[in-house]
C-alpha cells in the first residue's frame, strides 16, 4: 500500500531496524514476540466472547484468517475494515493477539482517532511489556503524538535508539534544538553503530550548523571514529558544498585510507571530474589505481579509453583494464584482445572478456581460440569459456580440436560442467 509515511518515521524504520516495512504492510515479518502462547486473550475487553466459527475451522485458522483480513485492509488503507478485523482477532486471542494489537493502533492513527490508538499501544504496552511489538509500538506513539502537534521530546525516551528516533523528529520540527543534542550524542560513550546513526540524523539536516558539523568530523577535528562515515554521508549528499569540502579533505589529508574514502564519496556524487584529475594526476599508484576503478565504476569508459592510449606504463594500463571490465566495457576488451602489442595485456584483455561472460564476448572467444597463435591466449579463451558456462561453445571447440593435449584441456573442463550439452557430449565420447 502506499502509505503516508512521515520524514522522521522513515528515518525510525532506518534507525530502530524498521517498524514497518515500507509498501506493504501485508507480510511483513512480525516481530519473534508475536510467538506467545496460544492462551494470551482479550482479557480487558468486557465484552469478549467465544468466537463462532465454521464446524471445520479452528480458532487458530480463523485467528490467522483475521490477520490476513485485516493486513490486507492495512495494504488497502481501508482503516475501519482493519479495525474491525482486529477487534474480532482480539476477542478470539491467541498468537496473533498482540500483534494484532500492534496494528490496530496503527489503523486507529491513520484514521484520525488519536486518542484511541494512544490507549491501543498503552494497553499494549500493559499487558506485553516485554514483546518486541510494544518495543515497535514506542516509535509508533511517537508517531501519533507528533502528527498531533506534540514536539518530540528526546530526553524522556527509554533508551538510546528511540532517542535518535525522537532527535530526528525534532530535527525537522526545531533544528536549533535538535542539532546540539545531536552533537553531545556524537560526543558520548554510546556506542559506535548508534553515534553513527546520529551522524547520518545530522546529515539529513539543511542546517549550515549541522553541516559544519559533519564536515567537521570529515575533515577528522573530531570524533575521528567516525571521519570515514562522515566522508561517505557528504558523498551522499552530493551538493556542492560537499563536493567541494571533499576535495578539500582530499589535498590536506595524510592518511590514503582517507583519501580513499573520498575518492569513493567523489564517485557516489557523481564528480567524475575530479576522480579523473586523481586517476592522471596522483603520484601515489596506490591511489590511482583506486581512481582508476572509481571511473570504472561511474561508466567513463571513453575517459579511460584516452588514458589507456596515452599511457605507458604497463601497470597503470592494468589497472585501466580492470577498470573498464568494471564498467561492463566489452567492445574496447574485445579490440584490444585483437589489437594490444603487449602479449601480458592483451592477455588480461581476453581474461577480463571471459569474467564478463556474455553472449558477445562469447563469440569472440571462440574466435580468439581459433585464430591466436598465442597459447597463453587461448588458454585464457577456454577458461573464459568455462566460466561464463558457455558449454556449447567448448563442445563446439573441442570436436574441431585435433591437437590430443589441447582436446584434453577442453573435454577437461567440460566434465566439470553441470550442462545437458556437455554431459551428451561425454555421452558421445563414450560411445
Amino acid at each position: 500500500m502506499a502509505m503516508a509515511v512521515s520524514r522522521w518515521v522513515m528515518a525510525a524504520a532506518l534507525l530502530a531496524g524498521g517498524w514497518v516495512r515500507m509498501g506493504s504492510v501485508h507480510g511483513a515479518q512480525a516481530p519473534a514476540a508475536d510467538l506467545v502462547a496460544a492462551s494470551w486473550t482479550d482479557a480487558d475487553d468486557p465484552e469478549a466472547d467465544d468466537p463462532e466459527t465454521d464446524d471445520d475451522e479452528t480458532p487458530a485458522e480463523r485467528a490467522e484468517e483475521l490477520y490476513e483480513d485485516g493486513t490486507d485492509a492495512l495494504d488497502e488503507e481501508r482503516w475501519d475494515d482493519a479495525i474491525g478485523s482486529f477487534d474480532e482477532l482480539l476477542r478470539i486471542g491467541g498468537a496473533r493477539a498482540e500483534g494484532a494489537l500492534y496494528w490496530k493502533a496503527y489503523a486507529l492513527g491513520k484514521s484520525g482517532r488519536k486518542q484511541e490508538a494512544l490507549a491501543t499501544v498503552a494497553r499494549l504496552r500493559r499487558q506485553a511489556p516485554q514483546s518486541r511489538w510494544a518495543r515497535e509500538a514506542q516509535a509508533l506513539e511517537m508517531e501519533i503524538r507528533q502528527s498531533s502537534g506534540e514536539r518530540p521530546r528526546p530526553e524522556t525516551a527509554p533508551d538510546e535508539d528511540l532517542k535518535l528516533i525522537a532527535l530526528n523528529a525534532l530535527l525537522a520540527a526545531d533544528s536549533d534544538k535538535a542539532i546540539p543534542m545531536l552533537e553531545g550524542f556524537l560526543s558520548s560513550s554510546s556506542s559506535r553503530k548508534l553515534r553513527d546513526r546520529a551522524l547520518f540524523v545530522l546529515t539529513q539536516s539543511g542546517a549550515p550548523e549541522a553541516r559544519a558539523v559533519v564536515v567537521d568530523i570529515a575533515r577528522g577535528r573530531r570524533q575521528p571514529d567516525l571521519q570515514r562515515s562522515a566522508i561517505r554521508y557528504l558523498g551522499l549528499t552530493g551538493s556542492a558544498e560537499s563536493r567541494q569540502a571533499l576535495s578539500e579533505i582530499y589535498a590536506s589529508a595524510a592518511d590514503v585510507a582517507v583519501k580513499k574514502s573520498v575518492l569513493q564519496a567523489f564517485m557516489v556524487s557523481g564528480d567524475k571530474q575530479r576522480v579523473l584529475a586523481a586517476a592522471r594526476g596522483e603520484t601515489s599508484a596506490d591511489l590511482r589505481r583506486t581512481a582508476i576503478q572509481q571511473l570504472g565504476a561511474m561508466g567513463a569508459q571513453s575517459e579511460l579509453w584516452e588514458m589507456y592510449r596515452a599511457e605507458s606504463d604497463v601497470d597503470v594500463k592494468k589497472s585501466i583494464l580492470h577498470g573498464m571490465f568494471i564498467g561492463g566495457s566489452d567492445q574496447r576488451l574485445i579490440e584490444l584482445a585483437r589489437t594490444e602489442q603487449n602479449l601480458e595485456l592483451r592477455r588480461m584483455a581476453v581474461r577480463n572478456l571471459g569474467l564478463m561472460g556474455s553472449q558477445r564476448t562469447g563469440e569472440m572467444l571462440v574466435t580468439l581460440y581459433r585464430s591466436d597463435p598465442d597459447p597463453g591466449i587461448r588458454r585464457e579463451a577456454v577458461q573464459g569459456l568455462f566460466i561464463s558456462g558457455n558449454a556449447s561453445a567448448l563442445v563446439q571447440l573441442a570436436r574441431a580440436e585435433k591437437d590430443p593435449s589441447l582436446r584434453r584441456e577442453l573435454v577437461s573442463k567440460l566434465s566439470l560442467m553441470n550442462s545437458r550439452e556437455a554431459v551428451d557430449y561425454m555421452m558421445e565420447l563414450l560411445k
